[in-house]
């Protein structure tokens, strides 16, 4: 592997992660309604799931979910009604400090289930296996270096998403604009189920 290959396997994890879509949202609104602190749990959860998906996927095993179509339906629906359990959530939150918001942020372990349930993800991912495998000597090395470039790609892109989030937090001023917010955050996430359907 040499220092000049590595540029197009940053730019491609980079694009990967920061991109609108459920994990981006999710962190958004739990920056805004608990701040950076509380949101570390989910963002780290969201970044070992890219991690542990992308070394997978270097390992082989998203060819054996991309081969079974029944695996795959099943990820799509259970996926689905979990982001759009989410999303009900977040459209039913208030302010952060109201009674209507006194809910927890989410945790580590749902962090990394909203990467490991989206055949997306994996399809993603293994693609990046498939076209970065020569930048290591076999599947193991290739499932290391994916994970830790993939891993810190998406801690730094989750980290601008949550300081975005509490950017906002700080420009609304009353209840309504909070319900919103939050209506806007809920549809954004609910959207971000369609690409898991589209083939």
């Amino acid at each position: 592997m040499t220092l000049e290959s590595l540029p197009p396997l940053l730019l491609f994890s980079i694009v990967a992660t920061i991109t609108p879509g459920g994990a981006t949202t999710m962190v958004a609104a739990s920056g805004a309604h608990f701040g950076f602190r509380r949101s570390l749990p989910l963002m780290t959860g969201i970044a070992a799931g890219m991690a542990s998906m992308a070394a997978a996927a270097a390992a082989g095993l998203a060819s054996a979910l991309v081969a079974l179509p029944s695996l795959q339906l099943l990820m799509k629906v259970v996926g689905s009604l979990y982001l759009l359990w989410l999303a009900w959530k977040i459209s039913r939150a208030g302010a952060p400090r109201s009674m209507a918001s006194a809910a927890r942020p989410t945790t580590f372990i749902g962090g990394v289930w909203m990467l490991w349930h989206n055949p997306k993800g994996w399809a993603m991912t293994m693609g990046a296996a498939a076209s970065f495998g020569a930048l290591a000597a076999g599947p193991q090395q290739l499932a290391a270096l994916l994970a830790m470039t993939f891993g810190v790609a998406a801690l730094l892109s989750l980290i601008l998403w949550c300081l975005a989030g509490q950017l906002l937090s700080r420009l609304l001023r009353n209840e309504r604009q909070w319900r919103l917010l939050n209506i806007v955050l809920a549809l954004l996430l609910t959207t971000s189920i369609a690409p898991m359907w589209i083939s």
